[in-house]
């Protein structure tokens, strides 16, 4: 299983950025997928997480300004983030689920490599 996330960048507060993420070699479309990000001094904290049958939950702090989604047949999953803070700057992860189907999301052993969103104020 490789995940090869994307898109990141450096954005003025306020702005939006758009991740991507590519799976290749697994059965993307029943798994649950995660996005993850981890600040410098800080611990790895979930941001926002689909089912495979495309619910979605996300931490408070980024509720209404990210949203999750996913294209099966494309193996893809997207985290768009709008209004960006300061405070959003971190390194972001996606992460290939352990669980499948319409079982709430848990994290599994897959990660991709990270990619560096950072916000100036």
């Amino acid at each position: 299983v490789q995940l090869q996330a994307s898109g990141g960048g450096l954005v003025q507060a306020g702005g939006s950025l758009r991740l991507s993420c590519l799976a290749s070699g697994t059965i993307f479309s029943i798994y649950g997928m995660g996005w993850y990000r981890q600040a410098p001094g800080k611990q790895r904290e979930l941001v926002a997480a689909i089912t495979s049958d495309f619910r979605t939950n996300y931490a408070d702090s980024v509720k209404g300004r990210f949203t999750i989604s996913r294209d099966n047949a494309k193996n893809m999953v997207y985290l768009q983030m709008n209004s960006l803070k300061p405070e959003d700057t971190a390194v972001y992860y996606c992460n290939r689920g352990r669980t499948q189907y319409s079982a709430p999301y848990s994290p599994g052993d897959y990660w991709g490599q990270g990619t560096q969103v950072t916000v100036s104020s």
